[in-house]
Formats: structure tokens, sequence, C-alpha cells
């Protein structure tokens, strides 16, 4: 159990600098540049979690997914800026740059994008307020959840060489990009160099 507290930011801080992200430059130009957050926070108890969402139903893109909060950066706007902007539109939370313990390697998704993950620690919980118009429900996930043995798994599809990786979260599987960013951050967690951008998305995120 990984208690909220000042130790627990500083540890995971520390792993973050600690991990070495693969250089820019080598995903292809044409991907579009997008950024989640891995935004910690307190659980229902006194654990750390990070903040999972469960997309609107509405939304054009994505729809009832779950995801991490994040979205397009806007232009001249860089992956940290995105995900600060994007947490505070999405579920309320206005947190400043010093909030910021790190970023992971960019997934390039199927669809076109090329998303860097931030990770960020919130402290002020009572903060959150999800947008209805982006987010349907928003989970705190403890990351003793993301760090048992069977809280992943990976798939052979025939459409593809390449692993689908899932997260299994209480009833449900949670694909790619969310899983693999999510596998990484669980991995950098316990000091492990883990690339994750071979990892493959179910075909139906394939659009």
């Amino acid at each position: 159990m990984r208690q909220f507290d000042d130790a627990t930011r500083r540890n995971i801080a520390a792993a973050c600098a600690a991990f070495t992200r693969l250089p820019e430059g080598e995903a292809p130009a044409t991907l579009k540049r997008a950024a989640v957050a891995v935004a910690l926070t307190a659980s229902e108890g006194d654990d750390t979690a990070f903040l999972l969402t469960l997309r609107a139903s509405h939304l054009r893109a994505h729809r009832g997914q779950w995801a991490l909060p994040g979205g397009r950066c806007d232009a001249g706007e860089t992956p940290v800026e995105a995900a600060l902007r994007e947490l505070d539109e999405e579920l309320g939370l206005r947190l400043a740059s010093a909030e910021v313990l790190g970023t992971l390697d960019d997934y390039p998704t199927r669809s076109g994008y090329l998303i860097t993950p931030v990770v960020v620690w919130a402290a002020d919980s009572a903060a959150i307020k999800p947008n209805p118009d982006e987010v349907a429900s928003v989970h705190r996930i403890a990351l003793d959840t993301i760090e048992r043995d069977d809280a992943f798994d990976f798939v052979a599809i025939p459409e593809s060489a390449r692993r689908v990786i899932r997260f299994h979260h209480q009833k449900s599987l949670i694909h790619a990009p969310t899983a693999a960013l999510i596998y990484q951050f669980r991995e950098v967690l316990a000091g492990r160099h883990t690339r994750v951008a071979e990892l493959e998305q179910p075909v139906f995120a394939w659009r």
C-alpha cells in the first residue's frame, strides 16, 4: 500500500526522474500530438490512486471508452501544458507545472495520434468535478491494483503480429493506448524501463 503523502510523492518523482524516455523524433511526423495525465490522488482510503475516466456516450470519438484525462495538443502547446489544460477542462483540476512529476514514453496510436503521458500530483482531490460534456464518470484506481500479477495480460490477434495488451479493471477490459500507458507507469514504479510503443490496440480502436 502506498500512502498518499509526501514520501510517496518523492518516491514516485524519483522513479519518474530515473526513467529515460525514448528519444523524440522516431515517430512519423504525420501523427498529431496529444497528451494524457496520469493524475495521482487519494483513493477512497488512505492510499495513492490514479484517475481513470469513462468517456461520455455522446462524444464523436471513442465514446463510452475508458481513458486517462487528456486530448489533442492545441497549436503551440507542449504536451505538459495540454495535459494540465485537459485535466482542468475534464475534471476541474487546475494544477501548476510544479505538480508535474515526470513524463513517460510517447505512444503512437492507430488512429493517428502520438500521446505523451504526463504524471502529475493532484493533492486536492475534493476539487474533482467531472465535466458531463466529456466525462460520464471518474474512478480512483489504487496503485496496488495495477501492481497485481494478474492486472494485465497479452493476447494475439490475426490482424497484427504485435501483442494486444489488456488491463483487467473490475469486470471490464481496458485496452491500449490507455492500458499500455498504465502498464508502463506500473513498470516505472518498479524501476523497470519497459517499452510499450509496440503493444497493439484492438481492431475496433484502429480508427
